[in-house]
């Protein structure tokens, strides 16, 4: 297996950047400088004694460092950040991620994302402060993401569940139901809108955008597969944005294993098959929001 040290170097941001320690912080914990780990990040060669180091410090295995087999994640903000890295030379993206892909979502979504993950952080958690400031740490990334998305516009296949758009208008756009009724309205108000953008997507089917709804449920781990231009990425993550969000536990997978990905481009195939497309997705959507009414 060719190891890529580009990959290892955006590894090791994504892996710095959730642990949530500083750079100076972590430079000087192995024994080095903040330079010598930004040239690490960028690429460059580091002794093997080193990567274990910064594997041991950030609570990762060195095959998962290496992007030898399957990329175990832990972190939301080192899992967003690396959806940001492999994004920035993706030529197409099939998503399967809830009712919202952030990627496509309104300007009204991205306004309010903040508030709702930060709800969404459960009150019992032990280092809630520290969850809450993952959930800031994360925001810049996400806007990376649309930024990167806005200005390459790679192909896009996103697949949602109605089963799912239908829950998401009943409870609206909310990290947690226990929300002062005034709240919950204006949060429905929110889903609303959203998936009336949504359904505007789907009658205009912008040039390389193509979305299928799949009348009642799909399999509840979001997955996302990468096409690049020398190999297919494929991504599974516990991680929500939106409807019934979570940022705060679980882990996700990054794999490029040949089987892994042409299993889930067989599942894609399946769905697509069975996806609502154009205009008929539209009148679907359009009939869903007719029973959700203001």
């Amino acid at each position: 297996m060719t190891i890529r040290f580009d990959d290892i170097g955006n590894r090791l941001k994504a892996f710095r950047l959730g642990s949530g320690l500083t750079a100076d912080e972590i430079a000087k914990r192995i024994g080095t400088s903040r330079t010598a780990l930004y040239r690490f990040e960028k690429g460059e060669v580091a002794k093997i004694e080193t990567l274990e180091k910064l594997a041991h410090l950030l609570d990762v295995s060195v095959p998962t460092l290496l992007g030898v087999g399957v990329e175990y994640v832990a972190s939301a903000v080192s899992f967003f950040e690396r959806l940001r890295q492999i994004e920035q030379t993706s030529e197409h993206i099939t998503v399967l991620a809830g009712p919202v892909s952030m990627l496509l979502a309104s300007d009204g979504f991205d306004a309010a994302i903040e508030e709702v993950l930060a709800e969404s952080i459960p009150d019992t958690l032990a280092d809630r402060q520290g969850a809450l400031q993952q959930v800031a740490d994360l925001m810049p990334i996400l806007r990376a993401r649309k930024e990167t998305y806005r200005r390459r516009r790679p192909g896009m296949v996103n697949l949602i569940s109605g089963a799912e758009i239908d829950r998401f208008l009943r409870n609206g756009l909310v990290g947690r139901l226990d929300l002062p009724e005034a709240t919950l309205r204006k949060r429905r108000a929110l889903a609303r809108a959203e998936a009336e953008h949504l359904a505007r997507l789907m009658e205009e089917e912008p040039i390389g955008v193509q979305i299928g709804v799949v009348p009642g449920t799909l399999p509840h781990a979001s997955f996302q597969i990468f096409r690049q231009p020398d190999r297919k990425i494929l991504t599974l993550s516990p991680f929500r944005l939106g409807e019934q969000p979570n940022v705060a536990g679980g882990i996700a997978m990054i794999t490029s294993a040949p089987e892994a990905v042409v299993l889930h481009e067989r599942a894609v195939q399946d769905m697509w098959r069975r996806a609502l497309k154009g205009a008929k997705a539209a009148r679907f959507m359009d009939d869903l929001l007719a029973q959700h009414p203001d």
